[in-house]
C-alpha cells in the first residue's frame, strides 16, 4: 500500500507540473503505458494470493482511475491555456473589406446557345442531342448525301480508323448537326419541333474557318408545314436574337441534298462606319441555309412523306455570335485567352430571357 501511495503522489505531482502536451504524454506513458509502472503493478495481481488481490486490486484500480482523470483534466487545462494564448496573440479586424475573388465568365458561344434555346423554346421547339462521333449512315446516307459527294472525301471530313480487314464504312466526326434530326425523328416521330445545337468538325483550316465549330439545326414536321412558316420562324428568330424591331430576309435558291426546295438566307444590313446594323441599309449578309425536308430524309427518319412534311434550317453559332457581339476574329474563340474572355464573356447571372432582353 505504501508503494501505491508513493506512485499516487509521484504521478499526480508530475501531471500537475507538466508544462505542455508533450510532457503530459511522457507522464502518461510512464504511468499507464504498456510498460508503465501502474500497468506493471496491475500485471502483478495474477501472482498474488486471493487475500492480497482483495486488498491490492481495488487500490490499484482506484489509482489508475485517479491518474487517468488527472491526465484528462490537465490536458483540457493545457488546451484551454493554449487557446487563450492564441486568442490574445491573434486578432482579426472584421470591419476590413473582404479580399476580392476573380469571377469566371461564360464563353460567348455558351451564351449564344442559351439565347438560341430561349428563343426557339418560346416558339415551341425542344432541344435534341446526339453523339459527336457518328456512323456513316447517320451523317451521310440518311441525309440523302450521295456517295460521290465532296463531303464524303477525306479532304473535307475527319474519318475514324478501322482495323485492317474491317470493311465497314468508318465512323466520322459529325460534319453537321443534321444527324440529330434523323435520331429525333426516329425517337419521337411526327409531329416534331426540335433544334440541335452542338459541335461539328470539318477539314477547314484558314483565317475564316476552324476544324471545329458550332452549329444549330432546326426541324419542324407536321401535316401542313410550308416555306411561309419557315420564313416566319426565321424572321422571328432574327428579330429576337439581334433585338431589332424589323428584319428583312432574302431567300436565294440553292441546293442541299437533304432539303428540296433549298434556299440560302440573307439578312439586310448596313456596314456604315465599320459597324454592323441589322435590319437596315443596302447590304445583304448570308446567315444560314434552309429548305423543305427531302422525302428521302423523312423516310430515313421513319416518317411517311406522303402524310407529313416539314422544314429544316442550319446556321453557324460562331458566326452569329461574332455578328451580334462585334467579335472580329473567329480564331479568338478557341485561343483560351483569359483577357479576351473577360472582355467578351458574360457574368453567370446574365441569363438570357425574352422578357428581360437577350444581351447584356
Amino acid at each position: 500500500m505504501d508503494t501505491i501511495a508513493t506512485l499516487r503522489g509521484k504521478y499526480l505531482e508530475q501531471i500537475s507540473a507538466a508544462p505542455d502536451a508533450d510532457a503530459l504524454e511522457t507522464v502518461r506513458l510512464a504511468a499507464l503505458g504498456k510498460k508503465g509502472e501502474i500497468s506493471l503493478k496491475m500485471r502483478e495481481l495474477g501472482q498474488m494470493s486471493a487475500e492480497e488481490r482483495q486488498s491490492a486490486g481495488p487500490a490499484l484500480n482506484a489509482l489508475k482511475t485517479e491518474v487517468d482523470a488527472a491526465l484528462k483534466a490537465r490536458k483540457s487545462a493545457l488546451e484551454d491555456a493554449a487557446l487563450d494564448a492564441r486568442l490574445k496573440s491573434e486578432w482579426l479586424d472584421v470591419t476590413l473589406p473582404g479580399r476580392p475573388r476573380p469571377m469566371g465568365t461564360i464563353h460567348p458561344i455558351s451564351q449564344v446557345m442559351d439565347e438560341l434555346t430561349a428563343i426557339f423554346a418560346d416558339m415551341g421547339f425542344s432541344v435534341a442531342e446526339g453523339p459527336q462521333i457518328e456512323s456513316d449512315w447517320y451523317n451521310f446516307d440518311a441525309l440523302n448525301i450521295a456517295p460521290e459527294h465532296p463531303a464524303r472525301q477525306e479532304h473535307d471530313t475527319f474519318f475514324m480508323h478501322r482495323a485492317d480487314g474491317d470493311n465497314r464504312p468508318p465512323h466520322v466526326l459529325r460534319t453537321h448537326t443534321s444527324p440529330v434530326q434523323i435520331r429525333a425523328m426516329q425517337d419521337q416521330g411526327a409531329p416534331i419541333r426540335v433544334i440541335a445545337p452542338g459541335r461539328v468538325y470539318r477539314m477547314d483550316m484558314d483565317q475564316t474557318h476552324t476544324p471545329m465549330f458550332h452549329q444549330v439545326e432546326g426541324l419542324a414536321i407536321d401535316r401542313d408545314i410550308s416555306m411561309a412558316q419557315l420564313k416566319w420562324t426565321l424572321e422571328e428568330f432574327c428579330r429576337a436574337f439581334f433585338e431589332v424591331d424589323e428584319v428583312e430576309l432574302r431567300f436565294r435558291a440553292s441546293h442541299f441534298p437533304f432539303t428540296e426546295p433549298s434556299a440560302e438566307v440573307d439578312i439586310r444590313c448596313s456596314w456604315e462606319g465599320g459597324q454592323l446594323k441589322i435590319g437596315e441599309g443596302k447590304d445583304w449578309l448570308e446567315i444560314l441555309g434552309s429548305g423543305m425536308v427531302h422525302p428521302k430524309v423523312l423516310q430515313a427518319g421513319g416518317i411517311d412523306p406522303n402524310e407529313w412534311q416539314g422544314f429544316a434550317f442550319g446556321l453557324g453559332i460562331d458566326r452569329i455570335a461574332m455578328l451580334k457581339y462585334g467579335i472580329p476574329d473567329l480564331r479568338a474563340f478557341f485561343e483560351s485567352d483569359l483577357r479576351w474572355l473577360r472582355h467578351y464573356g458574360f457574368a453567370s447571372l446574365d441569363q438570357p430571357s425574352l422578357a428581360a432582353g437577350l444581351s447584356r
